[in-house]
């Protein structure tokens, strides 16, 4: 199963924001020395990068019954956002997802001998 979240969030405390997330690199005990210094560069020039080293998946699933987490992939990135703008639609991808979607179950339910 694929659980898709996208979040958009403002950012008006930068400072905070690198700070905590250079605090947790900094306590990451697992990270390399040279993946931590390229880490640290990077949140200290980018929002977006400080937000991704902050969000973890594991932390969304957390200790949900029945719910394994096998694989998770995030990003983050800095964008203009005016939700009164019709060129902002967060749900643009579900079409084509939907009609992929649909596709797959024609081929499926073809192999099975099921008419659509």
């Amino acid at each position: 199963m694929r659980l898709r979240v996208e979040l958009v969030v403002e950012v008006d405390g930068s400072e905070e924001l690198r700070g905590t997330a250079l605090s947790r690199i900094a306590d990451d005990a697992f990270m390399p020395d040279d993946e931590r210094a390229h880490a640290q560069t990077a949140v200290k020039e980018d929002d977006a990068e400080a937000l991704a080293y902050l969000v973890d998946p594991v932390d969304l699933i957390g200790d949900v019954p029945g719910v394994e987490l096998t694989q998770a992939s995030w990003s983050s990135e800095v964008i203009d956002y005016d939700p009164d703008s019709p060129d902002w639609d967060p749900d643009e991808d579900d079409d084509a997802e939907d009609d992929y979607e649909a596709v797959d179950e024609d081929a499926a339910d073809a192999e099975v001998g099921v008419r659509p």
